[in-house]
């Protein structure tokens, strides 16, 4: 692990996670290059921001589940290989079924630099702690759709209510939206900033 990095897990004990781009379960359809292992790294600052926020979730009955956060440039660069590529039908329905493949890039759904390789963005969402259950956010992570910004139109009151919540516990714990994506959010004070890492997570 390169030095300032850790594993989340390991410094917020108990928190649930999916490295969704190290399993076969993501838009690729296959695990993605540089996340060898099923575990989510990002920053020691990341991870004590994280501790802020799984602590105002809890204070409201909630758990935060992770999916993402380092992303090596390996790994963009994979997104950014697979987005050229011809189409193939296996994963368009469930992640991206109104744009084309190739507009993924210029709809800001794959970043040809991604925030995520600074270590100190996370893909996230809430669960109820006495359930278990997911929140409902009117749209699934990784969702290449409008209904995925936010205030998005098309989904329940409810789901927006979610995502309201969600985006006030990470705001006010040190971090800022992605309009595009509810599930994203990124450190105000990254501690690189400018560097974007490329070691595996293994």
């Amino acid at each position: 692990m390169e030095k300032g990095f850790v594993f989340l897990d390991e410094m917020l004990p108990g928190v649930r996670w999916d490295a969704k781009y190290a399993t076969w379960d993501n838009f690729t359809g296959k695990p993605v290059d540089g996340y060898e292992v099923n575990r989510v790294a990002g920053t020691r600052a990341l991870a004590q921001a994280l501790i802020e926020a799984r602590r105002r979730a809890a204070a409201l009955g909630c758990g935060l589940l992770l999916w993402d956060a380092y992303r090596p440039n390996r790994a963009v660069r994979c997104f950014l290989r697979w987005a050229g590529q011809r189409e193939d039908g296996r994963t368009k329905e469930r992640y991206y079924p109104n744009i084309d493949r190739a507009d993924m890039v210029a709809k800001g759904y794959v970043a040809s630099r991604s925030s995520h390789s600074r270590g100190s963005a996370v893909d996230l969402t809430l669960y109820r702690l006495d359930t278990g259950a997911l929140l409902s956010m009117g749209g699934g992570f990784d969702l290449m759709d409008e209904r995925s910004h936010h205030g998005a139109g098309g989904i329940a009151a409810g789901e927006g209510q979610n995502r309201a919540l969600l985006r006030s516990i990470m705001e006010n714990s040190g971090f800022e939206a992605y309009r595009f994506e509810w599930w994203h959010y990124v450190l105000k004070d990254e501690p690189y900033p400018d560097c974007y890492f490329d070691f595996p997570v293994q």
